[in-house]
C-alpha cells in the first residue's frame, strides 16, 4: 500500500463532529503531498467559524504521526477556496441524502 493512501485511511478515521461523514469524504482535504518521511496536508473547515477549528486540524496532525513512515506533519488549513456541499464525494451525498 502506497504512503499516501496509508495516510488517507487514518484521515478517514476522523469526522466532522455535525456530519456523519469522514473529513476525508467530506472533501475538506483538499491536498496531500508526501516527501519522504514528511507529508504536506492542505485542509479546509466546512466555516471559518466552526466549532473545532483548532482540534480538528491538530487531530489530523496526530493521527498521521502514528504511521511509523511518517516523521513530520505540515498542515496548513486554507479557506481558498471555500469548501461547499459540491467538494462532497458520491458516497458522502448518499449518506446524508442530498
Amino acid at each position: 500500500m502506497e504512503l499516501k493512501e496509508k495516510i488517507i485511511g487514518e484521515i478517514k478515521k476522523i469526522y466532522d463532529p455535525e456530519i456523519p461523514v469522514n473529513i476525508y469524504e467530506l472533501g475538506l482535504i483538499y491536498d496531500i503531498n508526501v516527501n519522504k518521511k514528511s507529508v504536506n496536508i492542505k485542509m479546509t473547515l466546512t466555516t471559518p467559524n466552526c466549532p473545532v477549528a483548532e482540534s480538528l486540524p491538530k487531530e489530523v496532525k496526530d493521527s498521521v504521526m502514528q504511521l511509523d513512515e511518517i516523521e513530520k506533519v505540515e498542515l496548513d488549513l486554507v479557506w481558498d477556496p471555500p469548501w461547499n456541499k459540491s467538494m462532497m464525494s458520491e458516497a458522502a451525498k448518499l449518506e446524508l441524502n442530498l
